[in-house]
């Protein structure tokens, strides 16, 4: 049963994977059970779990009579702009305010939270992980909590080196600094590399996050395009970093937010390349690195930084715990110092228990058991909402289609005004992120972020009719 079990899952990915590259095409017919059987020398009961399995996640269809087909999403994928260099503003960021105006809107329960920026809570092993707090903090006496002050509980970075291992990296267990959140980590990234007044190259659109962080350290961004297919500009990069004076670049490599958009290993590799020869140093968030779908990870650009320019930071609120707040850094040594020293200042220490426990669940709990699990769940909720908006949107609305994480980029005919589809939903119980949110100089008006993770029900498929209307009647 085991070894029929792997060749099942195998074939899932296999046809998943063949799917997402366009090798298998919108529409096109697969091979009968029978025909299956003799390809892929396997059982009709193995092809049968198979072609059900890749049904439930959306990938295809049966048709009575006819056979299985690939899915047909009516909506529109987002294609490359094809826009032309130009030469970006330096911005000194206002966000705050309007990021706070809508977050402080959507906290009512009731509301169906399409513009939520944290995955959907019962999809994660909270009473697992309540058994793994019970156990690694019963008898914890006070050299466990001073082992746990930066850079952190030892057991828990040597889980996390062990994961970098994993993808090809090295890493020093020495170099990892626990943080509260990769939001923290982040931060500390950023003020470790610059002064009020400098400027920092960043993506557009970007994590608010990100914005709220120039902001409050009084910073001017300067926004570099990120095209829906291929990602960071980096031509427009190369551009700015030859005519100003950046400090620091901050940009999500892998399924980016809000885009969903992956890097290509090359242009990954050409991204540190560039950043190094220029010796300005990236920091890379890269909170949904294991949210991938299919077999294949994606590498982060950290494993092409030879000379020491990429501050990589992680967390496990998006994969695993996300109230727990831990997150990390994986520092160069040249910026071990800085940042290990605005950790004490700031914070001091982050949270001794909920550090044990996460190392006690890396150790013990399954924690890429769990991980599977909720990659095929976010990859069938992902279609499941795609056929939602083809449903219910414009004909002409544009999407991204990720192969990771859970948010969806949704670029709605150029009338609409998302502000204003944001505040008319809330009014009937569903939110959305707007474009303006994502970006220094407040564009994107037509766009917004979808958070595809909580699962299809009435209510969710009410929410997009709902928004659908409201679009209509614009």
């Amino acid at each position: 049963m085991a070894a029929e079990m792997k060749r099942y899952e195998k074939l899932v990915h296999d046809i998943a994977a063949a799917i997402r590259s366009g090798v298998l095409a919108s529409g096109e017919k697969l091979p009968s059970v029978r025909q299956a059987c003799q390809d892929y020398k396997l059982s009709p009961a193995t092809i049968f779990r198979a072609y059900y399995e890749l049904e439930n996640m959306g990938l295809i269809r049966a048709q009575p009579k006819s056979g299985y087909y690939v899915s047909n999403h009516a909506v529109k994928q987002l294609a490359s702009t094809n826009v032309p260099a130009h030469e970006p503003e330096s911005t000194a960021v206002s966000i705050s305010d309007l990021v706070f105006s809508i977050l402080g809107a959507i906290k009512d329960p009731g509301t169906v939270s399409l513009g939520s920026a944290f995955p959907w809570p019962a999809l994660f092993p909270l009473e697992r992980l309540s058994r793994s707090m019970a156990h690694a903090t019963r008898g914890m006496g006070a050299a466990e909590i001073v082992e746990s002050l930066p850079p952190g509980n030892h057991g828990l970075r040597r889980q996390i080196a062990r994961r970098y291992l994993m993808c090809g990296i090295e890493a020093d267990v020495d170099s990892i600094v626990i943080t509260n959140g990769a939001s923290e980590a982040l931060n500390l990234c950023l003020e470790a590399m610059t002064k009020p007044g400098d400027l920092v190259a960043i993506e557009s659109p970007a994590f608010y996050g990100c914005l709220q962080a120039l902001e409050r350290l009084q910073l001017k961004a300067v926004e570099i395009p990120v095209d829906p297919v291929q990602g960071l500009d980096l031509d427009c990069l190369q551009q700015m970093l030859e005519q100003r004076p950046i400090k620091a670049c901050w940009c999500m490599t892998s399924f980016q937010n809000p885009m969903g958009v992956t890097m290509t290993a090359e242009r990954k590799q050409a991204l540190v390349a560039l950043l190094t020869r220029h010796q300005v140093p990236l920091i890379e968030d890269d909170v949904y690195a294991e949210l991938y779908f299919g077999m294949q990870e994606h590498r982060p650009a950290k494993a092409y930084d030879d000379e020491g320019y990429v501050m990589h930071c992680g967390s496990f609120s998006k994969s695993l715990a996300p109230g727990y707040r831990i997150g990390w850094v994986l520092l160069p040594q040249r910026f071990k110092r800085e940042v290990e020293r605005l950790k004490v200042i700031t914070s001091l220490s982050t949270s001794t228990i909920a550090q044990a426990a996460i190392a006690d669940f890396l150790q013990h709990g399954g924690y890429d058991r769990h991980l599977r699990k909720l990659r095929v769940r976010f990859e069938m909720q992902q279609h499941q909402y795609l056929h939602l908006i083809a449903r219910y949107f414009p004909a002409d609305t544009q999407v991204t289609r990720p192969h990771g994480g859970y948010f969806l980029w949704v670029a709605l005919p150029d009338h609409v005004d998302t502000l204003q589809l944001f505040h008319q939903a809330l009014q009937q119980g569903v939110s959305i992120a707007p474009g303006p949110i994502f970006s220094a100089r407040h564009k994107y008006r037509h766009c917004m972020r979808i958070n595809y993770s909580q699962p299809v029900d009435a209510d969710v498929e009410q929410a997009f009719r709902t928004l659908g209307s409201l679009i209509s009647a614009m």
